[in-house]
């Protein structure tokens, strides 16, 4: 069901085409990677959290981690994320397809800057074994996203070393 709402909401953009379904998994980063045939850092990850009582949605890289100091700066409050159950019950989907198309109304979608460094990125689809290639600015048009943040790190040359 949530593959088919994401779908949806991609056809309204003309980019359904751009859909990939797996025979294997595709939940994590690494099985993302693998599912589509791409470095990890490509696949453009969903993490959910709850702010003020509502569900915020971050689309960043495949290497990146949320950065405890410059979440809080730019949400003001402790990052938490949402539990499974929560994610299903106030985004819409399942942990594993979790993705920024067809959310639930009230749903706030960013994208972190550690996205910017690639032409093409594969976020989830609404399902644990999808994904869909987009560029940054189709992912900019179809994911509703309020704005780009900076949030995430390690994934940076100066972080990783």
């Amino acid at each position: 069901m949530s593959f088919e709402i994401a779908k949806s909401h991609l056809e309204k953009f003309g980019l359904e085409d751009r859909i990939q379904e797996f025979e294997v998994s595709s939940a994590t980063v690494e099985l993302a990677a693998q599912a589509v045939g791409c470095e990890p850092a490509r696949i453009a990850k969903t993490l959910s959290f709850l702010v003020d009582g509502r569900a915020v949605l971050i689309v960043a890289a495949g290497d990146a981690k949320v950065d405890n100091p410059r979440y809080k700066n730019e949400f003001h409050t402790k990052a938490k994320m949402l539990t499974p159950d929560e994610v299903t019950e106030l985004v819409g989907h399942s942990v594993g397809g979790v993705c920024p198309f067809g959310v639930k109304e009230g749903v706030r979608v960013f994208l972190d800057e550690s996205l910017k460094r690639f032409e093409t990125v594969y976020p989830a689809c609404g399902s644990a074994n999808s994904a869909v290639g987009l560029t940054i600015a189709e992912l900019e048009q179809c994911s509703g996203f309020e704005g780009w943040i900076d949030v995430c790190k390690a994934w940076r040359e100066e972080e990783q070393q």
